[in-house]
């Protein structure tokens, strides 16, 4: 059974960072980096870009910007980690599918067959991922429906990887704060 471990944290808090360290360091050059991201403009190219330059050159890359469970699999080979960046894409991708008005209980379902089949394909072999996503619930409600569809369906996938992790850091300014560790020194009522 492999171990999942989440990183969540806002823009720029340092959740690829860090996500990166963690992989180097529990992998080595035995890492398949994943990516959910696609180049829709100039500026997306850039980061896309930046991130490529910053991994190490042993690692592996698959793109896959949905389906990523069944593409996890299908390239996992000798991979002991795989950095699934980012959860946030992934599901922005996998809503956006369904068009530029999607129905809000197929955006779920189709939203929470991919986290899902992601959390299996983790769950039936022995590397550990590591999947980063953001907390976009912090911030002010989205004046758009499709925004708030989309932050809805991210804190609810969030949620169901969270339940499932064996690790969870929120980052803040660049620090990793251990949830689980924190929660589980709360006693339930």
């Amino acid at each position: 059974m492999g171990r999942l471990i989440l990183v969540l944290g806002g823009v720029r808090s340092g959740k690829s960072d860090y996500a990166a360290e963690l992989a180097q360091s529990l992998g080595q050059a035995q890492v398949l980096f994943v990516a959910t991201a696609e180049a829709g403009d100039a500026e997306m190219a850039r980061r896309i870009a930046a991130h490529q330059q910053s991994r190490p050159a042993s690692w592996r890359t698959l793109e896959a910007p949905h389906n990523i469970g069944e593409a996890i699999q299908s390239h996992l080979g000798e991979a002991a980690v795989v950095l699934v960046d980012c959860i946030t894409l992934l599901v922005s991708n996998v809503m956006l599918s369904l068009g530029d008005d999607p129905d809000a209980t197929q955006a779920e379902q189709v939203v929470q067959d991919e986290i899902q089949a992601l959390l299996r394909t983790c769950r039936r072999s022995s590397m550990t991922c590591i999947a980063v996503s953001n907390e976009v619930g912090l911030g002010v409600v989205p004046e758009h429906r499709l925004g708030r569809l989309y932050r809805d369906l991210l804190g609810k996938a969030n949620q169901a990887l969270a339940a499932q992790a064996d690790e969870v850091y929120l980052m803040v300014a660049g620090l990793a704060v251990e949830l689980k560790a924190l929660a589980a020194h709360r006693k339930k009522p």
